[in-house]
């Protein structure tokens, strides 16, 4: 069958007309409880009446005038979040890779005022960034990379979790550490307590910028406002995206300290970014969070799903790990286990795998206990069945 659109993506044989919280109806009439936020960016869930009523009041109103002009929704959004954050500058972007990139550009910039002319960024093992060429060449994904060279220079790589190993690849032309708090399309890889304040010495010791990419943990989803909250630190730059504005495009990059002021007029630039719809969005949000108390609801809940998956698949052959921090969670198989992706659909249960063998589960901060244990009760037979297949291959076959 031909199409329109270039073959980029592997789509499920689904297509989703209305959303209500985390439910979402297909073009059948199935519901389906969503699991995956739109990939943790429906963070409050789908047709949230706060986000839709500013949406249409702002869409009614002014959508786009450009950055050549003051666009006061943008100043007081850029001003929560640096309360929220510490830091102490934002520039909007319309994405998560275009946030990335504008890190990327900071710290190279960075390096040049204080005389660096080949500056390099040490980032991790298993990381993603972003598609675009400059996050492509930081995210750790080398299947991702294939066939896109040449790609940019300046990036060394060390494995995550590490401090040691960030500084056995440094030299004199580092200028920043660039990590994910939690890995999430490495396969939600939670750091040791101690990694992200290690790298904060090390990076005031060596006078390097610690950026953090919280694209996907941000915004309450690990039930902080960023995840790098939880380990005491504040980083330099920030980057974000994702649930920032609940389904509506906007990116972030925010900077402090040394950071601040590196970029100026002329340095960088957006048309989109941080327009009056998305950045009106964007309020509607960080208000609802606070309003609800969901941040504390996200460690709940998260735990709540935690210990379900725990209780019920522990010493099940196949299962590897089961780790997460509020609702970023995974569940590692021993083997890759594609198949339970379509599975979970076919249960009303949407899910994906990511690393190639770790059900990755983002439900939105909404999520109630009855939903939750609905998932888990879901989800918790599918699991063990594929696991158990993946640990006795033969006993599948019988």
């Amino acid at each position: 069958m031909t199409t329109a659109l270039m073959p980029t993506y592997k789509r499920l044989p689904v297509a989703f007309q209305r959303g209500d919280g985390a439910w979402l109806e297909d073009t059948e009439g199935h519901w389906y409880l969503d699991a995956l936020s739109g990939i943790a960016v429906c963070g409050l869930g789908h047709a949230h009446p706060a986000v839709a009523a500013a949406v249409a009041d702002q869409a009614g109103t002014l959508v786009h005038t450009s950055n050549l002009y003051e666009v006061p929704h943008q100043t007081r959004l850029g001003e929560r979040l640096c309360q929220l954050s510490g830091l102490d500058q934002v520039f909007f972007a319309n994405s998560g890779a275009e946030a990335n990139e504008a890190a990327i550009k900071l710290a190279r910039l960075h390096g040049h005022h204080r005389g660096i002319e080949a500056p390099e960024i040490i980032v991790a093992d298993n990381a993603f960034h972003g598609r675009t060429l400059g996050a492509l060449t930081a995210t750790g994904n080398r299947s991702a990379q294939t066939g896109f060279g040449p790609l940019p220079t300046g990036f060394v790589r060390a494995p995550y979790n590490d401090s040691a190993a960030i500084e056995a690849v440094a030299s004199e032309r580092t200028v920043a550490v660039f990590v994910e708090p939690v890995q999430g399309e490495g396969g939600i890889v939670v750091p040791d307590a101690d990694y992200l304040p290690a790298l904060r010495r090390l990076c005031d010791q060596r006078g390097w910028l610690l950026m953090l990419d919280e694209v996907q943990s941000g915004v309450g989803r690990t039930g902080a406002w960023f995840a790098h909250q939880h380990a005491g630190i504040r980083p330099d730059v920030v980057t974000l995206a994702k649930a920032l504005a609940n389904g509506v495009p906007i990116g972030a990059c925010l900077a402090g300290g040394p950071a601040s002021g590196v970029l100026g007029p002329g340095s960088h630039g957006t048309t989109f970014g941080g327009n009056p719809l998305s950045s009106r969005a964007a309020l509607a949000v960080i208000e609802t969070i606070e309003r609800d108390g969901l941040l504390d609801r996200a460690a709940v809940v998260g735990e709540r799903i935690l210990r379900g998956l725990r209780d019920g698949l522990t010493g099940v052959r196949g299962v590897h790990d089961i780790r997460g921090q509020g609702l970023m969670i995974g569940v590692e198989l021993e083997g890759p286990c594609p198949s339970l992706v379509p599975q979970a659909l076919d249960a009303g249960v949407l899910i994906n795998v990511t690393a190639g063998r770790v059900v990755r589960l983002l439900p939105p901060l909404t999520f109630t206990d009855e939903q939750a244990d609905r998932l888990v009760d879901t989800l918790t037979p599918l699991i063990q069945q594929t696991a158990e297949a993946l640990a006795d291959p033969s006993a599948a076959l019988a």
